[in-house]
């Protein structure tokens, strides 16, 4: 094993490794950063290339490459020591399942199901059609792991069950990874006790920033069922934490690094279609709103955030939450307003670059603010308390001034009248 570790080590630098998850900056003959796993102001997290090692002042954490990122994706050394051999391209010798982790088990059982999935599309004709007809290119769709899965009435209860046990997988794992569902009334001995989550549904993987499959999203493809949503999701597992997950994020990570700045859209076809039409760093949340986890995960690469939403009042609204909460985390946010009754995919269907030029044009949220609020009131009421969860005096204190010199201009103009 150690002959592998070091193998890996000298394919992959650890300034490489640490700073595809970190925005570092020269200091002297080492690199610095905010430390991801403390909260702090100052630096004092250090990255060595002489050393080949990571260490932070404030917390006292360190270690190489496998130590980095065991710490901040919550893996154990098999997984990272696996992550790690296929970003350098080092084949791993077989490891026995006595000393593989549980995790190491899911995780691979992951990997089948998206197997089986895109197997699964292949075999579809209408499906595809249906992809091709949104705009959405073959190498894309491959790039990003779509698949299918069936169910009543044309097909199974248990077509993904079926195929995993084959693969052999037990049910408990199986349910332990979010995949199956155990009937209330039954007992996992009986045969039909399980059975699959996802049925008649577009699946889309959901990955950890290692590019690691943790859990599925699934759109229902055909008639839609009042009993069920459009879109359903992987539950809460060891895996799958949706707070955590940013879908896209393995993909965007190093375009969010080198643009400085991270594109936050609705839906999973959305990234799909902005990274196909060039913006790569552009990432989606995955069943729930912008978490503070979620922005801790961009900030560490940016501090720059385009949030996409409706042009209309009700998109408006739906991402109030979340600009409070990048304002309140430092982030410099800008929107950028898409015309009412479209999303992100839909105007790169019609026109790519219109959509990168959507991006281009995002404006400043709080100048957005002030040039649609109409009055004083609104301005107190919507405007100011905004600016009262900005991190920093001076920019408060700027966002103030800005705003009193509006409604100065404004008292000026009625005078003249």
């Amino acid at each position: 094993m150690s002959s592998q570790t070091e193998q890996i080590k000298s394919r992959l630098g650890v300034v490489d490794v640490v700073q595809s998850y970190l925005k570092l900056q020269k200091a002297g003959a080492n690199f610095k950063a905010n430390c991801p796993f403390h909260n702090e102001k100052t630096p004092s997290f250090f990255v060595s290339p002489t050393r080949d090692s990571w260490h932070c002042f404030g917390c006292n954490k360190g270690g190489d490459i496998f130590d980095f990122v065991m710490e901040i994706e919550g893996m154990e050394f098999f997984d990272a020591l696996k992550s790690l051999a296929a970003r350098a391209g080092v084949e791993l010798e077989t490891i026995s399942p006595e000393i593989a982790s549980e995790r190491s088990k899911l995780l691979s059982l992951m990997e089948r199901a998206k197997m089986f999935y895109e197997r699964e599309l292949k075999g579809n004709k209408e499906l595809i059609e249906y992809l091709k007809e949104r705009g959405l290119k073959g190498e894309t769709a491959k790039a990003f792991g779509i698949g299918f899965v069936s169910g009543p009435p044309d097909g199974g209860w248990r077509n993904l069950h079926d195929f995993l046990k084959a693969e052999g997988f037990t049910e408990l794992e199986m349910e332990k990874a979010g995949m199956v569902i155990k009937k209330p009334s039954a007992v996992s001995r009986q045969p039909s006790a399980y059975y699959d989550r996802f049925r008649n549904r577009i699946m889309f993987p959901l990955s950890n920033s290692s590019g690691q499959i943790v859990g599925f999203s699934g759109r229902i493809f055909g008639a839609e069922d009042d009993k069920m949503g459009k879109y359903i999701n992987t539950p809460q597992t060891v895996l799958y934490d949706k707070s955590r997950i940013l879908y896209g994020f393995d993909k965007a990570k190093t375009e969010i690094r080198k643009k400085d700045f991270c594109i936050l859209v609705e839906g999973q076809m959305d990234v799909i279609m902005s990274h196909q039409a060039g913006l790569a760093n552009t990432v989606a949340v995955s069943g729930t709103a912008l978490t503070t986890e979620h922005l801790k995960i961009i900030k560490r690469l940016t501090g720059n955030l385009v949030m996409a939403f409706d042009g209309d009042e009700a998109g408006f609204r739906a991402s109030q939450r979340g600009i409070d909460l990048a304002l309140a985390e430092g982030f410099e946010v800008k929107v950028a307003l898409i015309p009412s009754g479209k999303d992100p995919a839909d105007i790169v269907k019609e026109d790519p670059k219109k959509w990168e030029d959507i991006v281009k044009n995002a404006k400043h949220i709080l100048e957005f603010y002030l040039e649609s609020l109409s009055d004083r009131k609104e301005i107190e009421e919507v405007f100011l308390p905004r600016v009262a969860v900005l991190p920093n005096d001076m920019e408060m204190a700027r966002w103030v001034k800005k705003a009193a010199t509006k409604q100065i201009g404004r008292a000026s103009c009625r005078e003249r009248v």
